[in-house]
């Protein structure tokens, strides 16, 4: 496994050995000491979730405060463009954010540690999004900031189509009000 810090250190992109031939490829998607190694981070995931979105789809940004979760996100069909966003208000990065593009064909995974917003918006016709949690999910820690927060200012890729955002990701907080991590 690569791994590949991005300009926020603790946020990780993680790229698994393929082994393709004409019938197809093999990869390990997870394997705990590679993991350990690659991030630095000894963790113990204890949920999976998949979710399918179409194109312009726009999940986020999406927290546990009480709860917090560890994300380790990819995409096994289509493509995403992936942010983490840093809501540690002790952090010197304290609100800056990261993006990469997550699909089936570069089969890149991001490890989204605790103390940071997560989001996505489809880029292709459909996605299939899967991600291991470290801990289980739990809606009365669950906050959402906006995704077009003009203090954030993430610049979102274009998805060729109007977004789509559920009732929650639009009533999401401004960040200058939003409850975030010590």
């Amino acid at each position: 496994m690569h791994a590949e810090k991005t300009a926020l250190p603790e946020v990780v992109i993680l790229a698994p050995k393929v082994f393709g031939d004409a019938r197809g490829f093999f990869m390990e998607s997870f394997n705990q000491r590679a993991f350990e190694a690659a991030t630095g981070c000894i963790r113990t995931f204890v949920q999976d979730n998949h979710s399918r979105s179409r194109r312009g789809v726009l999940r986020g940004i999406h927290y546990q405060l009480e709860q917090t979760q560890g994300k380790l996100v990819r995409v096994t069909h289509g493509a995403v463009w992936d942010v983490a966003v840093d809501l540690r208000r002790s952090s010197p990065r304290f609100g800056r954010w990261v993006g990469v593009e997550l699909s089936a064909e570069n089969n890149r995974q991001l490890w989204v540690p605790e103390g940071f917003g997560h989001g996505f918006v489809v880029l292709s016709e459909t996605a299939d999004f899967l991600y291991k949690t470290t801990d289980y999910y739990h809606p009365e820690s669950e906050r959402s900031i906006r995704f077009d927060d003009p203090e954030l200012g993430i610049d979102w890729p274009d998805p060729g189509v109007a977004l789509a955002l559920s009732d929650k990701d639009q009533a999401g907080s401004a960040f200058a009000g939003a409850e975030v991590f010590a």
